[in-house]
């Protein structure tokens, strides 16, 4: 079996930064040596100390190897409605995404658009992601089978939704089921691939939907759940008038067991304190999407109030209300959005989340997240240096916190050098580069 060895700048966490001096929270290397072998880490160290034997080099001097970001939060199927004027949530899922989605009904269009999705989460850096498909089921098939070409880990599902959208779209709550339980069957687990139980919230979800999405979490506890939640306030009440016994939004969801550890829950913009503390003890993640929420003009997350309250986190994008697949322009968005919240988000913790933090809420820091043996070898070569302006804003930088601010401030995907994906190249062997 062939090795291979990359040599640059080695960056990646170890646990959480407490603060910007936590330098025990993470490894960085001047001069690393990141060797892969059928698909995974085999050794991380100093270059200078490394078994080069028989090992191709690749020399990525001077830029910084870093784990490959995860996103935890998109719908692939509105990667074509990006940057369409809506004045808020409903609106827009109404004005545009349902008619959208509803192409995915169409031969071949489910196929073409994965491919595009997955060029462009390579161009971004982005090695895994958490989607939601559409109501079909080939769109979940165009998705994962795409991900199988290209060797990545994915998470993703097929939407649920049984009322208050186009009739073309809707499934019913046993059609929906049933779907779910072979879609399960036939990608769940088959090489990189994991499945997430997918109604898509309580508007277009019947009580009836929602006992057989709870009848397929207790059957297939390998699974993700993934949903939405507290997004909008026109979303909130609408939420409450179809669910008028539940004591809130979240409550809706703890009803009919859908919480859990494996549960992703995008936004949580506007929580209260009981749902606060749901979200706490049940171990749900709730998914922060920057771009989006001010896209929509949704609300600004309150991060230091969830992770004081024990509320796992995690980090997206939220294509196709969020604005950029990449995840270095959710990190900055982020950094703004905490600003206005009067909190600190700084580049490590925002780099923790988009890398070790997101393998963390998705319970597979074991595999991926981090650079360290037995690790999928899935990275990220950042280049700070890729444009006119980064470049002269770095010809000032000292230290490892500058670059890695400049990089989530005014990167994009030129700063993506490479990718590896499973230890091989994946950026440069992309068309159109």
């Amino acid at each position: 079996m062939s090795r291979t060895v990359l040599r640059g700048r080695v960056f990646s966490f170890l646990r959480a930064p407490q603060d910007l001096d936590d330098r025990d929270s993470y490894v960085y290397l001047e001069d690393g040596a990141v060797a892969i072998e059928g698909g995974r880490i085999v050794s991380v160290g100093d270059f200078a100390s490394a078994d080069l034997a028989d090992a191709t080099i690749i020399d990525h001097r001077p830029h910084l190897i870093v784990p490959g970001f995860i996103d935890l939060h998109l719908h692939y199927v509105q990667s074509q409605m990006m940057a369409s004027y809506a004045g808020s949530l409903l609106e827009w899922l109404n004005s545009y995404t349902f008619v959208e989605e509803q192409k995915f009904s169409q031969q071949g269009h489910a196929e073409a658009v994965a491919a595009d999705f997955f060029d462009n989460l390579i161009r971004h850096g982005t090695t895994t992601a958490v989607a939601y498909c559409s109501s079909h089921p080939r769109s979940v098939d165009a998705f994962f089978a795409e991900a199988e070409r290209r060797n990545m880990l994915m998470v993703g599902g097929k939407v649920m939704m049984d009322r208050n959208a186009p009739a073309h779209l809707l499934d019913t709550a046993q059609s929906g089921y049933d779907d779910t339980k072979a879609l399960i069957a036939r990608w769940h687990g088959r090489g990189r691939a994991h499945y997430a139980i997918s109604p898509r919230f309580a508007i277009t979800s019947t009580p009836e939907q929602l006992e057989m999405s709870r009848a397929l979490v207790a059957e297939h506890p390998e699974c993700y759940v993934q949903t939405h939640l507290g997004e909008n306030d026109a979303e909130i009440a609408f939420s409450m008038e179809l669910y008028p016994n539940a004591p809130d939004y979240t409550g809706i969801y703890e009803d009919y067991g859908l919480l859990g550890p494996k549960t992703l829950l995008g936004h949580c913009i506007h929580l209260n304190h009981r749902e606060t503390a749901v979200l706490a003890e049940t171990g749900a993640v709730a998914v922060f999407c920057p771009t989006s929420n001010l896209f929509l003009g949704s609300g600004l997350f309150d991060r230091e109030r969830l992770a004081k309250a024990g509320v796992r986190l995690g980090l997206a994008t939220d294509i196709g209300a969020g604005t950029s697949f990449s995840m270095l322009r959710t990190m900055d968005e982020g950094f703004k959005v905490q600003q206005l919240r009067g909190q600190r988000f700084d580049p490590l913790a925002s780099f923790h989340m988009a890398t070790l933090g997101n393998a963390e809420a998705l319970g597979l820091a074991g595999r991926i997240g981090s650079i360290a043996p037995g690790r999928d070898a899935d990275l990220v070569v950042l280049d700070a240096r890729a444009t006119p302006v980064m470049r002269m804003r770095m010809a000032t930088a000292e230290t490892l916190i500058e670059e890695l601010f400049l990089l989530q401030t005014v990167g994009d995907d030129r700063a993506i050098a490479e990718v590896y994906v499973s230890g091989a190249r994946a950026k440069s062997t992309l068309g159109g580069l």
